[in-house]
C-alpha cells in the first residue's frame, strides 16, 4: 500500500497535470470505488469545478476545487492515477479502471486499480473536510509533530510501539515500510510498550521518522507489489532500505542478522541485537 512518501510523489507529479483544468465528464467503471454514487452528477452541477490544486492528508490525495469542495482519493494496494491522451483512451483495458475524468478534448485522467480496493470520497465543504481531517493524527513532517507531543502521546498508551505508530489517529501517513525503518534507526524493538520509551529515545524516534520520510520522498518513495508512479517508473528508495524485507541479511549497523516476525498481524523486520526491548529501569 502506498505510504506518505509515495502519495506525496503522486501529488507532486499530478499537480501540474490537473491544476487549472476542469472535469468535463466522469466515466464510472467500478461504482463501489465511490462513497457516493451521485458524486459525478453532483460535481458536474457545481458552479465552478475548476481544479485549483492538489495536496495530501495522511495517505489520501486531495483534489481542491475553486468552489471550496474537495475530492479525496485513496490508492490502497494497486491504485494508479495517470493521464492518457484521447488517442490512447480507446485502447485501454477498461476492466482495470475504476473511473476516469475527461479533462478536455485531448486528455483523460485514469484511476486504474487492479484489486479494486481504492476509494474516492466527496468533501463538499469545510465542515465535511474538518470531520475528515479530525480522523488523523499530526503529519510527521509538520510543525505539530514535536518531540514533546510524541513523548506525551507515547506515555499515554501501553500498546506495542509498532501498531501504535501505524495507527493513523496517532500519526498520519506512516505505514509498514517506514515504521520498520524508523524503529531500526531509533534502536527500538517493535514490540516495546510505548509508555516505556524515555524522552531521549522519543526524540531519536521523532528525528528518525522525519529522516526516513524525507529521504524516501527525495527518492520518489518505495515500490513493492504492483504500485507504479505517473510515468510507470518505480520508487528509488527501494535500494536504500536498511531492514525492510532484508531478513537473514547482516544488519548494516551491528552485523547481526535481521529477523522477520509478525507484530499485530503485520510483517515486521528488525535487528534483535541492536534493537533491544526497552524496559523500566
Amino acid at each position: 500500500m502506498p505510504e506518505l512518501p509515495e502519495v506525496e510523489t503522486v501529488v507532486r507529479s499530478l499537480r501540474g497535470v490537473l491544476t487549472g483544468r476542469h472535469i468535463q465528464a466522469w466515466q464510472i467503471f467500478w461504482p463501489r470505488s465511490l462513497d457516493d454514487p451521485e458524486l459525478p452528477a453532483t460535481l458536474q452541477q457545481q458552479a465552478d469545478n475548476r481544479i485549483t490544486g492538489l495536496t495530501r492528508r495522511a495517505k489520501w490525495i486531495l483534489v481542491l476545487f475553486a468552489n471550496g469542495s474537495r475530492i479525496g482519493i485513496h490508492l490502497r494496494m494497486t491504485g494508479r492515477l495517470y493521464p492518457v491522451s484521447m488517442q490512447e483512451w480507446p485502447t485501454l483495458d477498461k476492466h482495470l479502471i475504476s473511473w476516469a475524468w475527461q479533462l478536455d478534448e485531448s486528455e483523460w485522467l485514469v484511476f486504474a486499480d487492479q484489486r479494486r480496493f481504492g476509494r474516492t470520497i466527496w468533501l463538499p465543504d469545510e465542515n465535511s473536510y474538518n470531520a475528515f481531517n479530525a480522523r488523523f493524527g499530526p503529519e510527521p513532517l509538520g510543525r505539530k509533530f514535536t518531540t514533546a507531543s510524541l513523548f506525551r502521546a507515547l506515555q499515554g498508551s501501553r500498546r506495542q510501539i509498532k501498531p501504535w505508530l501505524l495507527d493513523q489517529t496517532r500519526i498520519a501517513g506512516l505505514g509498514n515500510i517506514y515504521v520498520d525503518e524508523s524503529l531500526w534507526l531509533a534502536q527500538i524493538h517493535p514490540q516495546t510498550a510505548t509508555n516505556l520509551v524515555p524522552p531521549k529515545q522519543a526524540q531519536l524516534l521523532r528525528d528518525s521518522i522525519r529522516k526516513v520520510l524525507r529521504r524516501a520522498i527525495a527518492a520518489n518513495g518505495t515500490t513493492f507489489m504492483n504500485f507504479k508512479f505517473l510515468s510507470g517508473s518505480e520508487g528509488g528508495y527501494t535500494d536504500e532500505l536498511l531492514v525492510f524485507r532484508r531478513q537473514g541479511q547482516p544488519c548494516p549497523r551491528c552485523q547481526g542478522l535481521i529477523e522477520r516476525i509478525q507484530v499485530a498481524q503485520r510483517s515486521t523486520h528488525f535487528c534483535p541485537q541492536c534493537q533491544p526491548w526497552l524496559v523500566r529501569s
